[in-house]
């Protein structure tokens, strides 16, 4: 099972409404190197669910429910979608400033490419933002 980090802006689709929904296509990207994440990813991998912009954190783990397919909103093509489902909030949310204070994070995708908005969690990485969601 690969990790993943998955950014969305509060105000156009947040947490609390993808627990409404149940379920959502992860559409919208449109930048390649984070499409090659979403091309990557397979069923049963798990993500951090970001709220980008507002409130700047971690709140929520996701699974990937659908694997990369055509994202009907770009006309030129080349852009895919995966449809995620929650799995569980977290605990606590970890704000961006924990990530950047915990040395254990320097590698983190997000934070040495933080306009990506799709990018992978190594298992380590994974496992020091759980037990930060805990403390």
């Amino acid at each position: 099972m690969a990790y993943w980090l998955l950014k969305s802006e509060p105000y156009a689709y947040s947490w609390d409404q993808l627990l409404r929904d149940g379920q959502t296509a992860w559409d919208g990207v449109r930048n390649h190197q984070a499409a090659n994440n979403l091309r990557a990813m397979q069923m049963g991998d798990q993500g951090f669910f970001y709220h980008s912009n507002q409130g700047k954190a971690i709140v929520g783990v996701v699974t990937i429910i659908r694997t990369a397919y055509p994202d009907p909103s770009d006309d030129s093509g080349k852009f895919v979608m995966v449809d995620v489902a929650p799995i569980n909030p977290l605990a606590k949310p970890v704000s961006l400033e924990m990530l950047k204070a915990d040395p254990r994070l320097s590698s983190l995708a997000m934070l040495r490419q933080p306009r990506l908005s799709v990018s992978p969690v190594t298992p380590a990485e994974w496992a020091v933002i759980e037990q930060l969601a805990k403390d």
